[in-house]
């Protein structure tokens, strides 16, 4: 028994120790664990995509002025050049190491050759332990933006200026010639003339603030084109009779357009007045009507003087003339055909010119059609539309006048 007694604690001994090795060579030979899904990118990572994929150009610099690290956009601004910082920015970058604060600097460029933007503003801020960061934005917009508030001020100032001052000059004539009805009725028939034209500059100003966003414009409705047309004619008439000028419209189309009818109005009507002015006597005006490629076209056509091509891309801008001296004495605001412009605009559509100097031009707004819309018989044996762009090799005014019977 007592034998017995040892010998069952050893094998029992003896089995754990067989299976506890059996248990780790098991262990030692099987699989590696699975690794773990794929926890996304780290903090710094994300950081650094942040910072190569801004749209504002920044780069890091050292106490020393060297680029620690940049972005494509910073060598795009010209913030970076072959490692290099831009040198105001860098002299700024001092400042603030000194005195901690966060400063703005102009990284213009000096000269605009290359594809570099024309206005490049900096804010460069203090990252401790020496580090200064530059963050450059492209302002080129803002710049031209602001550039065109200032001369729309200085533009209308001056146009109001001229007959405000010219009623006051004219008004101390009559006083002065109060016992002569002859010349008291010159001067006040001028007086009513200036009044008139600063009225016209003022309603102008007023439509053109319109329909640069300033109101909402009303919902568009369906319109008829050919009473357009005539509304616009009707408005132009006295306008063609003072200047002995033709005025020769095409056969009714019945085509329709969505829109506003009084703007559509106040667009051709600017266009026929344009032509009028820029007219010799017993000269002919036309005005035709189609449509193609599912665009409703009004033509305006003129004999007159023609825009020199270099003038042509600008005859759109508020106030631009061609010839001053010519737009005054026939009371012109310079706002007509930016108003058409807009008008066009906020219809979808938009307006074109085709012109050559002693020749004349062709003014044509163009309209969406309605869905559905169908052409009449003439257009398809009319001549080529003339496209949005100004051009040069398109039909004389002579040829598209033979849509309007000219």
């Amino acid at each position: 028994m007592t034998a017995l007694a040892y010998a069952l604690p050893a094998a029992a001994a003896l089995l754990l120790g067989v299976a506890g090795g059996f248990w780790w060579g098991r262990r030692s030979v099987a699989p590696a664990p699975a690794p773990q899904p794929d926890a996304g990118p780290t903090l710094a990572e994300l950081l650094r995509r942040a910072f190569t994929s801004s749209g504002t150009g920044l780069a890091v610099l050292s106490r020393h002025g060297d680029v620690v690290m940049s972005n494509a956009q910073a060598v795009t601004l010209g913030v970076v050049a072959e490692g290099r910082v831009d040198p105001r920015a860098w002299v700024v970058c001092e400042r603030v190491l000194r005195d901690g604060t966060v400063q703005a600097v102009d990284l213009s460029p000096l000269d605009h050759r290359g594809r570099r933007p024309e206005a490049v503003l900096a804010t460069v801020r203090p990252l401790a332990d020496g580090f200064t960061l530059v963050e450059a934005a492209d302002t080129s917009e803002a710049v031209r933006l602001e550039s065109t508030r200032r001369d729309f001020v200085a533009n209308v100032s001056h146009e109001l200026k001229t007959p405000v001052g010219a009623v006051a000059l004219l008004a101390e004539a009559v006083l002065d010639a109060a016992d002569d009805p002859v010349e008291v009725r010159r001067f006040s028939t001028k007086i009513l003339n200036e009044s008139t034209r600063l009225g016209n500059l003022v309603t102008e100003l007023i439509a053109l603030s319109r329909l640069t966003g300033a109101e909402r414009l009303p919902e568009l409705a369906e319109v008829d084109v050919d009473d357009v047309v005539r509304e616009a004619l009707a408005r132009c008439r006295l306008s063609a009779e003072s200047s002995d000028i033709e005025i020769v419209v095409d056969d009714d189309s019945g085509l329709q357009v969505d829109g506003d009818r009084t703007l559509l109005v106040t667009a051709l009507s600017n266009l026929v007045e344009n032509a009028i002015a820029y007219s010799p006597p017993h000269a002919s005006v036309s005005v035709s009507r189609r449509l193609a490629g599912g665009v409703v076209e009004i033509a305006v056509t003129d004999r007159g003087i023609g825009i020199a091509p270099e003038h042509q891309q600008r005859v759109f801008e508020r106030f631009f003339r061609v010839d001053p001296a010519r737009s005054r004495a026939t009371g012109g605001t310079g706002l007509g055909l930016a108003i058409v412009k807009h008008v066009l605009a906020n219809h979808g559509g938009g307006v074109s010119l085709w012109s050559r100097p002693g020749t004349g031009s062709t003014f044509t707004m163009r309209l969406p059609a309605p869905a559905g819309s169908s052409g009449s018989p003439r257009d398809s044996a009319g001549p080529t539309a003339v496209p949005t762009a100004a051009t040069t090799d398109l039909p004389d005014p002579a040829e598209l006048a033979g849509r309007a019977g000219g």
